[in-house]
C-alpha cells in the first residue's frame, strides 16, 4: 500500500485552533502522502502557521473564499495533473488515526465498486459518534459499530469530512459543482456518484475524529441548510425534471405552509423566499444535471490563487 501516491486536500479557513491537531496526525499516518492545504483567504494566522511550522505542507493561498467545493476542485485539478493514485479529502476540524488511510486504502483495492469510503466519524470527545453520521449511519453508539464486521458497510450518504476517492472515479464523476458554495456540494457529488454506478461506504475498523459536537446551530444557520438541501434536490442527476422540482421548489412551498400553520410566521416567510430563490436556479440547475450526466464533469478550472 505504501507505494499508492495519496493527496490529502485540507481546505482551511481560520484553521488556526486545528492545525496542531489535524496536520500532526496526518504526518504520523503508516501511509505517506502528499498534503495540499488549500486556504480560503483566512483572516487569522494560518498561512504563517502553515508556512512556519509545516514546511512540507504545500500551501495554496487563495486571493478570496471560494467555499468548499471550488476549492476543493483546485486540489483535485492539482492531484490529477501529478498523476495521484488517491485523493482524501480531510476537513480542517479534524484528526485522523495513525493507521486509518491504510485501512482505507486496503479496502478500497479490494471494492472497486466503491467510488467514497470514509472512516466511522466520532465526536470531538472520541468515545461517541459523531451526530450526524450516527444519523447516515443508523448507529447510535460506538459499541454497535465496533461489533460489525470489518467489512464496508454501504450507506446512502456521508458528510465529506473524511473521504477516500480514487483517481479512477474523480476521472470519471469530475469535480465538486459550482451550483454549491459551502454545503450541499458533498450531496450533489453523491447523488451523482451513484449515477454513475459507484457506492459510497464506511470502514467499521478505522476511526477519525470531527470536532464539532458542541456548536450550536442557529435558526439562521438551519434555514441555510434547508435550503441547501432543497437545492440538492433541484440538481439531482438522478430526477427527472419534475421530479427535482416537487422535491426542491414545491417541497419549500409546503414548509412555508406547515410554519404558518403552526404560527411560525418569520419561518414561514423564510421558505417561501427560498421558493422563489429556488425557482430562480432552475437553469443553472438543469444544467449542472445535463453536464455532470457525462463522465468527468469539467469543473477543475484553475481559480484565483497564488502559491
Amino acid at each position: 500500500m505504501k507505494n499508492k501516491k495519496v493527496c490529502v486536500i485540507i481546505v482551511s479557513y481560520n484553521f488556526e485552533p486545528w492545525i496542531d491537531k489535524c496536520l500532526p496526525a496526518v504526518f504520523a499516518s503508516t501511509i505517506p502522502s502528499t498534503v495540499l492545504v488549500i486556504d480560503n483567504n483566512s483572516n487569522d494566522k494560518t498561512v504563517e502557521r502553515v508556512q512556519k511550522d509545516f514546511p512540507q505542507v504545500i500551501l495554496i493561498e487563495n486571493k478570496d473564499n471560494l467555499g468548499f467545493g471550488k476549492a476543493n476542485n483546485i486540489g483535485f485539478k492539482y492531484a490529477l495533473d501529478k498523476g495521484f493514485d488517491y485523493i482524501f479529502l480531510l476537513n480542517q476540524d479534524t484528526w485522523i488515526e495513525k493507521d486509518m488511510l491504510e485501512k482505507l486504502i486496503i479496502a478500497s483495492e479490494t471494492n472497486s465498486e466503491f467510488g467514497i469510503i470514509s472512516p466511522v466519524h466520532l465526536s470531538s470527545d472520541g468515545t461517541s459518534l459523531d451526530h450526524g453520521f450516527a444519523n447516515y449511519s443508523n448507529k447510535k453508539t460506538l459499541d454497535e459499530i465496533v461489533q460489525i464486521s470489518p467489512l464496508l458497510v454501504e450507506l446512502p450518504f456521508v458528510n465529506a469530512a473524511f473521504w477516500l476517492l480514487p483517481i479512477a472515479v474523480v476521472k470519471k464523476i469530475g469535480g465538486f459543482s459550482p451550483l454549491f458554495y459551502h454545503y450541499g456540494e458533498d450531496r450533489n457529488y453523491i447523488q451523482r456518484t451513484h449515477f454513475h454506478n459507484f457506492k459510497i461506504g464506511y470502514l467499521p475498523n478505522a476511526f477519525a475524529t470531527h470536532d464539532r459536537q458542541n456548536r450550536k446551530v442557529t435558526n439562521k444557520e438551519f434555514l441555510y441548510a434547508e435550503y441547501v438541501y432543497f437545492l440538492s434536490e433541484l440538481a439531482n442527476i438522478n430526477y427527472s425534471f419534475s421530479k427535482a422540482i416537487a422535491y426542491s421548489v414545491l417541497a419549500a412551498i409546503k414548509k412555508m405552509f406547515i410554519e404558518g400553520f403552526g404560527g411560525r410566521f418569520s419561518n414561514s416567510g423564510a421558505y417561501l423566499k427560498m421558493a422563489f430563490k429556488l425557482l430562480g436556479k432552475v437553469p443553472m440547475a438543469n444544467a449542472t444535471r445535463k453536464k455532470t450526466k457525462v463522465a468527468r464533469a469539467n469543473y477543475l478550472t484553475t481559480q484565483t490563487t497564488k502559491q
